[in-house]
């Protein structure tokens, strides 16, 4: 789900409450989602989660009576980018989920999203790019690469470190391509429309590939879609919208260099993954990188972000 479109209002300080509510449902979704691969097969997992967010995000647009005002070609653009941010970037993280990624590591990987964001902006649209964001980013990737470290199969292995890899790219792409929808559609039917379009291929997929019940673990499957579906794609689309009304576009992105230790605090506490010195390191690394590069970003340029 994304913010939308449009011209952010000029950063100002953020709500605490709903920022460290933000903060906490984005790094909860990194708990949630290995999770749910544990107990049902990934696409059917994001598949049912979509189906769902999908539904309660029409009930609440009708309730709400939010105007739906699409020209043929913005729902076609909405959906398309829906695909990408969607179905693309959770489809490659959830496999990478399966195969063995941590979330702590998942969490570190989507920081740096925002900051490639302006990077690919700079060099596809020619927006200005300071040189503290490139040196940020690039502190990002080696706190990375320094919890990775040169035995990746603790991680999953190459191919779940690739798949990461890739989300991220997809995920900032679709952020970037909020601005080629146009028209400023509404942010809730917009999200409620990229999420039903999501969910087809992902069950068509998992279908194919996993079959029609792959379920381990009934109760947890039930659980952990209901908790993807009504937190982190919901209330999480909500709270994003409130910030981004609030603060800017820039300000909301500046909270996602908190994603990866809140992450890992979850990550101690409900999944049992531990860190030891050197992925503290890379992890205060990373932190490090994307808060300066965020922070000089809220000062040089206001875009969309994503979550």
């Amino acid at each position: 789900m994304s913010t939308p479109a449009t011209s952010s209002p000029p950063p100002q300080h953020l709500p605490w409450v709903p920022a460290a509510a933000f903060v906490v449902v984005w790094s909860s979704g990194y708990i949630a989602g290995p999770a749910a691969v544990h107990a049902a097969a990934p696409f059917n997992v994001l598949g049912w989660r979509f189906v769902l967010a999908a539904v309660i995000g029409a009930l609440l647009a009708l309730t709400l009576g939010r105007p739906f005002r699409m020209s043929r070609q913005t729902l076609g653009r909405v959906a398309g980018v829906g695909l990408v941010m969607n179905a693309l970037q959770f489809g490659m993280m959830y496999v990478a989920f399966d195969l063995g990624l941590g979330a702590t590591v998942s969490s570190m990987f989507h920081a740096l999203s925002p900051v490639l964001t302006a990077i690919l902006a700079a060099l596809v649209l020619h927006e200005r790019l300071s040189w503290v964001q490139v040196a940020g980013f690039v502190t990002g990737v080696v706190g990375v690469l320094v919890v990775l470290g040169a035995d990746l199969g603790h991680v999953g292995g190459p191919l779940a470190v690739a798949l990461g890899a890739l989300s991220v790219l997809t995920l900032s792409l679709g952020t970037l391509g909020q601005r080629w929808i146009g028209g400023s559609p509404d942010l809730l039917w917009s999200a409620t429309i990229q999420f039903a379009v999501s969910a087809p291929p992902l069950l068509f997929i998992g279908w194919v590939t996993e079959g029609f019940w792959p379920v381990l673990d009934p109760g947890k499957a039930v659980v952990s879609v209901l908790y993807l579906a009504i937190i982190n794609s919901i209330l999480g689309l909500v709270l994003l919208a409130l910030l981004v009304l609030r603060g800017g576009s820039g300000a909301a992105a500046s909270l996602f260099f908190l994603a990866p230790p809140v992450t890992a605090v979850l990550a101690w506490l409900v999944l049992g993954e531990t860190l030891g010195p050197r992925q503290v390191v890379g992890l205060v690394i990373t932190m490090v990188g994307v808060g300066a590069a965020t922070h000089s970003r809220r000062r040089t340029v206001a875009e969309p972000s994503a979550v």
